[in-house]
């Protein structure tokens, strides 16, 4: 008992030891967890700290971005309140290009188109400015007036007929056939169609008049004293230079659509039983009749209103309406008798293209149309190879040879059996004595000067008026680009007529129409170079508009919608889109515009300051003064003209885009 009491104290004891033990233990570790706690707290403390100090970092920082914000506000304002003039300034000029671009053709036709027209109509019915019928009574009562008015009637209609009737083989072979060197003889068939009358007349006088190429050879060859062809003054002579100067016009026209012209129909005809020409006559030809009636057409009224061909080959004897004008204006002074000739030219010009916008539009309706690689084949059969063969042959000598005669000629008329450039020489010397004020080569530089400042201003007025009548570009792109085309159209559809106007009006009648008009405050131009470039600009402008029109409809008009939506003006859209893709179109027509002026002679003959002539007025008044010096120098004069224009059309047909373009 005693030990097991003692036993029982003993672990008693022993346990009481060990919890104190344990308890130690326990203090110790917390002991130690609450150091570590009190380091963390001091490492929080410490974070703290340093977020506090970061806080404050950010804070400042803050302010000076407050700071910043307001100083950047303050300049924004400043900026603004100096670009708000500038903003004023873009948007009121994007508003007013576009008009302005529509209001100067306008006004450009209205002074000098109508205004001298509407003179010639007042010095006509009011020649003391109370209605008189005086001009018009003498106009009707004598006869000569009346048999002037027929002649250059029956003679256009003559002319027509002749050409249509040679040209229309060659048609048929550039429409049907593929042969090599077509492309060249396309081309030289179609350069007398730019070339200036005078060089023309001048042309045929150096191939078949009394010292012409064909003279002379006859000459040596029988052994003559005299010209056994003698066609100066003749009828003939007349009608042979009207055929060369428009069988290109009915070769392009009636061409090109009869290539395009399907001949399935005409082969279905055939395979029928039918015979080739009952074929032709009942198939072929009533789809033709529109493209040959507007060509016809197009070439009586040139020859209608033909000048410098008559004037120089048809002398004395013969006078179209536009010549008896002339004479009426510079030898008789009788400008109400004038005015009253021209007022029956216009009716009669007026008239005659009223009928070919109607046959154009007939041609312009859709047909069944192929590919001409699908309509023109090789010429295989013997057959075939003669009548290419003949009709290119045909084309040569009848469109190539004068032009060849000009040049030989120019070069042996004083070389005394060889070859010489006296004549060449002579333009730049001014003999003492010289009846003319100024030497002939300074009639070069006036005619290239005119020529370019034409081009400058047709270009200006042809854009603007082109942009005009498509009516796209005026309204930026974007989705009003349609709206404002539609909302015009009626008003472009009379005004697109208005463009064409001055190419349906004689020359010489626009000529008058400046003397009798300009030459009185506020348009006293009379005695200003800006006359001539005014009246070549406004023969130039019909052939620069219908040069860019047809480029600018065929812009994608998505393009312009882009570049709106992009945020550009329609003044940018206009520059940075259309401007770019109509770039060679507009070149064709700067080329139109510098040749039509280096050879305009019917409104320059009337208008011309005598001391600054043109080319075309130097080589009449060689022509009309005796010598062989002078008809030498009129050759050499006519063989430059003839070069450059030849030039010009070579780059027109070089930057014309496919068949982009209505000449």
């Amino acid at each position: 008992m005693g030990r097991q009491g003692d036993k029982g104290m003993g672990g008693q004891g022993d346990t009481e030891t060990r919890g104190q033990g344990d308890g130690g233990g326990v203090k110790r570790r917390a002991s130690g967890v609450e150091r570590q706690t009190s380091g963390v707290e001091r490492q929080v403390s410490s974070v703290r700290r340093q977020a506090s100090n970061v806080e404050r970092q950010t804070s400042g920082v803050r302010r000076q971005a407050s700071n910043v914000e307001r100083q950047a506000s303050g300049v924004r304002r400043r900026a603004s309140n100096v670009g708000r003039p500038a903003s004023r300034l873009r948007r009121l000029a994007s508003c007013v290009l576009p008009l302005v671009s529509c209001v100067l053709p306008l006004v450009f036709l209205l002074l000098f188109y109508f205004y001298p027209l509407g003179s010639i109509l007042a010095l006509s019915f009011a020649p003391e400015g109370q209605p008189s019928l005086a001009a018009v009574g003498e106009l009707l009562r004598t006869p000569y007036y009346l048999r002037t008015l027929w002649f250059t009637t029956w003679q256009a209609g003559l002319s027509t007929l002749l050409t249509v009737g040679l040209a229309l083989p060659g048609a048929y072979v550039f429409a049907r056939y593929d042969f090599p060197g077509k492309s060249l003889v396309q081309a030289l068939t179609t350069v007398p169609f730019v070339l200036p009358t005078m060089v023309v007349a001048l042309a045929f006088t150096a191939l078949l008049g009394p010292r012409g190429l064909v003279n002379a050879a006859l000459m040596g060859a029988l052994g003559l004293d005299r010209p056994p062809l003698d066609l100066q003054y003749r009828l003939a002579i007349i009608l042979l230079a009207h055929v060369f100067y428009n069988y290109a016009l009915v070769l392009r026209v009636v061409g090109t659509y009869w290539a395009n012209l399907d001949p399935r129909l005409e082969e279905a005809a055939r395979v029928l039983g039918a015979g080739r020409w009952w074929a032709f006559r009942e198939v072929t030809w009533p789809r033709l009749v529109p493209a040959i009636g507007a060509a016809a057409l197009l070439v009586f009224i040139f020859c209608f209103t033909s000048f410098g061909v008559v004037l120089v080959l048809g002398g004395p004897r013969f006078a179209t309406l536009e010549v008896e004008i002339y004479r009426q204006t510079v030898h008789y002074l009788n400008l109400p008798l004038a005015a009253a000739l021209s007022v029956v030219q216009i009716l009669f010009t007026l008239a005659l293209m009223g009928v070919y916008t109607r046959l154009q539009a007939r041609v312009a309706r859709p047909v069944e149309l192929r590919s001409r690689r699908a309509t023109q084949h090789r010429a295989h059969t013997w057959r075939a190879r003669l009548v290419v063969g003949a009709n290119v042959g045909l084309m040569l000598a009848l469109l190539v040879a004068p032009l060849v005669a000009l040049l030989a000629r120019s070069v042996t008329l004083s070389g005394a059996g060889g070859v010489s450039l006296a004549s060449y020489v002579q333009l730049f010397e001014n003999p003492r004595g010289s009846a003319f004020y100024v030497p002939p080569v300074a009639a070069v530089r006036n005619s290239v000067g005119f020529a370019l400042a034409t081009t400058g201003l047709s270009v200006v007025l042809g854009l603007m008026a082109a942009a005009m009548l498509d009516g796209a570009g005026a309204a930026g792109g974007g989705g009003t680009a349609h709206r404002p085309r539609r909302r015009g159209q009626h008003v472009r559809r009379l005004l697109d007529p208005l463009f064409m106007l001055p190419l349906g009006t004689s020359a010489v009648t626009l000529g008058l129409g400046y003397v009798v008009a300009l030459d009185e405050p506020p348009l006293n131009l009379r005695t200003s170079p800006l006359l001539v470039v005014l009246a070549h600009t406004l023969v130039a402008l019909p052939f620069v508009v219908r040069s860019v029109l047809p480029a600018l409809r065929t812009i994608d008009p998505h393009l312009r919608q882009a570049a709106a939506v992009l945020g550009a003006s329609p003044w940018r859209v206009w520059w940075e889109v259309d401007l770019p893709i109509v770039a060679r179109a507009v070149l064709v027509g700067a080329v139109f515009a510098f040749t039509v002026s280096m050879g305009e002679f019917g409104a320059t003959s009337l208008i011309a300051r005598p001391e600054r002539p043109t080319m075309p007025v130097a080589i009449y008044r060689f022509l009309a003064r005796p010598g062989a010096a002078n008809y030498g120098q009129a050759l050499a004069m006519s063989t430059l003209l003839m070069l450059v224009c030849t030039l010009g059309f070579l780059a027109i047909e070089r930057f014309r885009v496919g068949e982009v373009g209505e000449f």
